[in-house]
């Protein structure tokens, strides 16, 4: 592969292609990853974007870093309803947790899919006035005369002229090594570990359509992301402060509508849904059961939205949210290529 095009020095390094590790539940089940053709993943490209993760260089008073409202022990998510950016401004919006990126073939990122790729998402909170608070150009002119970062780049980029595309195409690089598929029930579809009733149990009522009917949106396990990474109004409200899609695509039928996260890793990443306003896992089952806001564009696979939602039993719940931990992979959140 060559980098010259992006290259404005003379070097003969040529950065070592790394790869994706695709688990097996993955490559049986789905297509193959995205990775961009002027975005190729390197070991040199994937170091220098998990060092630009974690470092507070990229905020505007040095005291933030993507990792602040990303963190490895919550799946790359944060513990608050909404983040806090650096002058202590809380946003609007649920840290959306990150893993299994290279494989959302919409290429739709954020909960209203307005960055349209994932070096794109990398480049709005930076200049966020509620996030990082910085801007571009001094952030470049921060990595620039920095005892490190022009090296780096080099042997990621072939170029010591550090740009805003390359950091972003750096990030994106490490970004999409994040990958979760070793949950208990990954490992029971291998064959290698059992369920008990309870999990089965739950596992039925996900799937079934007249109990808690959640394979629409989020899969099975023949799709195993859990999500189908499009956007939906699963009736939260019946009138909206914040418009999702609707905002991006200036179409009032799109409303309300956010992009469906993965139920994996839901054991870390708490609280839930966009606006991060169910602390408990009981509480995001119990507002499926009874719950649902009727409004005009709420989803049709919303059932029984005049009762409220699905009407579960308490045990059927109890069953539903054992099946649904089952999803979380441990060995994600202390996996030591994700920490800092």
């Amino acid at each position: 592969m060559s980098f010259s095009n992006c290259s404005s020095d003379d070097s003969n390094f040529s950065p070592t292609e790394e790869a994706l590790n695709i688990p097996i539940i993955f490559s049986e089940n789905i297509l193959a990853p995205i990775i961009p053709n002027d975005n190729p993943q390197t070991r040199e490209g994937i170091a220098l974007g998990k060092k630009l993760f974690f470092d507070n260089i990229l905020s505007a008073n040095g005291t933030k870093s993507c990792a602040s409202c990303h963190a490895p022990q919550n799946a790359f998510s944060d513990n608050s309803s909404t983040s806090v950016g650096i002058d202590g401004i809380p946003g609007n919006r649920n840290s959306m947790p990150l893993f299994n990126l290279a494989w959302n073939y919409s290429d739709r990122f954020n909960w209203d899919g307005q960055a349209l790729s994932l070096e794109r998402q990398a480049e709005e909170p930076v200049e966020n006035p509620i996030e990082l608070h910085s801007d571009w150009e001094n952030v470049i002119a921060r990595l620039q005369s920095h005892t490190e970062y022009p090296s780096l780049f080099q042997k990621a980029f072939n170029t010591s002229t550090i740009t805003k595309e390359l950091t972003t195409k750096a990030i994106a690089q490490f970004e999409r090594t994040l990958i979760s598929a070793n949950s208990k029930f990954d490992n029971y579809s291998l064959g290698q570990t059992d369920l008990t009733d309870q999990e089965l149990n739950g596992l039925d009522i996900f799937l079934r359509e007249d109990k808690g009917d959640c394979f629409h949106c989020h899969g099975n396990p023949n799709s195993p992301l859990w999500t189908d990474n499009d956007f939906h109004n699963n009736g939260l409200d019946s009138e909206f402060t914040d418009l999702g899609l609707g905002a991006v695509t200036g179409d009032p039928n799109d409303n309300g509508k956010f992009r469906t996260p993965s139920l994996r890793n839901l054991a870390f990443t708490a609280p839930y849904m966009h606006d991060g306003r169910f602390s408990t896992l009981d509480e995001v089952i119990n507002f499926y059961s009874e719950g649902l806001q009727d409004s005009p564009t709420i989803d049709p696979l919303m059932k029984n939205i005049d009762q409220g939602g699905v009407q579960l039993t308490d045990s059927e719940k109890a069953d539903l949210k054992a099946f649904l931990l089952t999803l979380s992979d441990a060995s994600f959140i202390t996996n030591p290529d994700f920490q800092n």
